[in-house]
This record gives C-alpha cells, structure tokens and sequence, in this order.
C-alpha cells in the first residue's frame, strides 16, 4: 500500500511515516519544511520505500505530483502553534483551509481514503470534563486572534464531512488533545518542550496567565498506531474521533513536573497572556477528553503517563543540546 502523508516531515507526521514504513508499505512524505525538518526523518531517510517532496498543501500541483498510486492520505499538514496563529493569524488561515480543500480534491480524484487531523481547539470555551465527539462549540468572537485556528479547523471538519457525505470520499476526522513527545518544539507555542528547554538551560520556565488552567497530553506513541488503525478500518470512516489522554495537569503543576524531572534550578515565572500573545488572547480554563468512540472502534488508549511522555521529551532535547554543543 502507497500512503501519502501531509506534514510527514513533522513532529507527529515523521513519527507516522516510521510507522507506515515499519509495517512494509510505501510512503510519500510533501512537506514544505516551514516548521518540519529533514531531521525528523534522518532514521528512514535512506528507505527506498519512502519519497520525500518539499512543497506546500495549497499548491495544486504539488499534491497531485504526490498521488500516483496512493490508496491512503493523512492530511497532518497545517499551521500549528499559538504563537504561529497569533503572529501569522491570515497566513494560517489560508494554509489549513485551502489546503485541506486541495488534499480533498485529490483523494476525490484518485479515490483514496483520507484521515484528516483537527484538534480540540474546536471545543473552543466549552469546560466539560470528558468532551465527547457531539459536543457543542463554544468558541469566542471572530475578531478575536485567538479563535481563527479553531475556526478554520472546523471549516476543515466540515469540508471532511461533506465531501464523504455527498461526494462519496472515505473520510475519518480525527480531533488530537495536546499530542506530546519526542521532536515536537516549543518555539511555536508548544508547552512542554519549551518548558523543558528553559528547565535544562537553566532559564526560568515562563507560565502564561495564572498557571491554574489545566490540560491533558498525550504521548505521539500512543496516537499514531490509532490514526493507523483508524483509517484502516472501513467501519471507522464517516465519523470522527477523540485522540488524547484523561490525565489532567495545571500549567503551573506542569512546569514543577518538569523542573523535578530535569533536577533543574529554574525557577518558574508567570507572564500576562498580552504579554505572551499580544491582543487578542484568550484561553479556556480545562479541556478534557471523552476517547471512548475511538477505544470501541479501534482499542485506543493511552498508555504512556505524563511522566513517562514529559521524560521522553526531556531525554529528546537532552540528545538535541548535545548534539548542537558536539557540532561547535
């Protein structure tokens, strides 16, 4: 089987392609390396099995370049982190819904199943504990920054949903809470790793708002095998699913945690949100999940704690500082 995975050159989407790989099929990675890195794929990079495009989602061409042969897509490529929303808010908005409007096309044309990733940002202000799939959205003004990423991925959900629904596409959505582990960075917004690279070099780990808002994450491990198994699973198609772990931390809990992990002696300072984003910002106070449709469908869950993901992290940017030292 030939797959084509989006944003492969990703945290989440290099971990995807070893997998594909590692059950013998045959990947093609477009990327157009604006947050990916050909790093993230250095362990299969000389893998016959794998072809590697550098170009972007919302080039037509470029994705039909990639379709020869492709039975599945996982559509990962998207704008990703606060920072990148708050900073680059129309470019970010352009990017995840042409591009997912594009990546649909060619799965309609080359009748291929498709996975699309959105994520929990959809739920928006809505604070219950254990979201569940059919939960309703409660998302803040339109002119508010801080929205237009939860905006344009429920447009993709949308576009996902009607395009199996009347053009007959085979389609599974996928919402992702707070997707943790080893080569995600923090310098786009991303909590934990930047938390752990401010721990390891001593600087002070930098908590946004009053560090009482809480949030689950979840191993990369434990997510990948279900976006697989997912998509794989003709039954599974039409629907969407919550991918993520129950376990809740507050930011300020979370950046002790890794302060005790690293045997750092940063200290932990708080910054205002404006200060952090600018205007425009506002966050929600939890953000839970209910997994049970995808833990019937396909058996998901996850295994690994916050301990054992916020240790893989911390032994990830550990191998990358020495790396960066050794090439001085």
């Amino acid at each position: 089987m030939r797959c084509l995975v989006t944003g492969g050159a990703g945290f989440i989407g290099s971990h995807l392609t070893e997998r594909l790989l590692g059950e013998n099929r045959e990947v093609v990675v477009l990327d157009d390396f604006s947050t990916g890195s050909e790093q993230n794929l250095a362990a299969v990079a000389g893998d016959p099995r794998l072809r590697i495009v550098r170009g972007s989602v919302c080039d037509p061409a470029a994705v039909e370049s990639c379709m020869e042969g492709v039975e599945q897509i996982y559509h990962l490529a998207a704008a990703v982190g606060v920072f990148t929303i708050m900073q680059k808010t129309l470019d970010s908005l352009r990017t995840n819904l042409l591009g997912t409007e594009v990546v649909l096309d060619a799965a309609l044309r080359h009748d291929a199943r498709i996975l699309v990733t959105s994520t929990s940002e959809v739920y928006g202000k809505n604070t219950s504990i254990g979201l569940k799939e059919d939960d309703d959205r409660v998302v803040g003004s339109p002119l508010k920054n801080r929205w237009s990423y939860a905006e344009a991925k429920a447009l993709d959900e949308t576009f996902t949903y009607l395009y199996g629904s009347e053009l007959g596409v085979r389609t599974v959505l996928v919402r992702l809470f707070n997707t943790v582990g080893p080569r995600q960075r923090g310098r786009y917004g991303m909590v934990v790793p930047r938390f752990v690279d401010q721990a390891l070099t001593g600087q002070p780990l930098t908590v946004f708002g009053t560090g009482r808002q809480t949030r689950c994450f979840c191993h990369v491990l434990d997510v990948v095998p279900a976006l697989v198994a997912l998509l794989d699973d003709e039954s599974a198609h039409g629907t969407v699913y919550n991918l993520g772990s129950p376990e809740q931390v507050s930011i300020e809990e979370l950046a002790e945690l890794v302060i005790a992990a690293t045997a750092s002696s940063s200290s932990i300072v708080k910054v205002p949100y404006q200060e952090a984003y600018g205007a425009g910002y506002e966050d929600m106070q939890r953000r839970v999940p209910n997994c049970a449709r995808a833990a019937q469908q396909v058996g998901f869950r996850a295994v690994h704690s916050l301990r054992e993901t916020i240790d893989a992290v911390i032994d990830d940017r550990r191998a990358q500082l020495r790396t960066a030292v050794a090439g001085r």
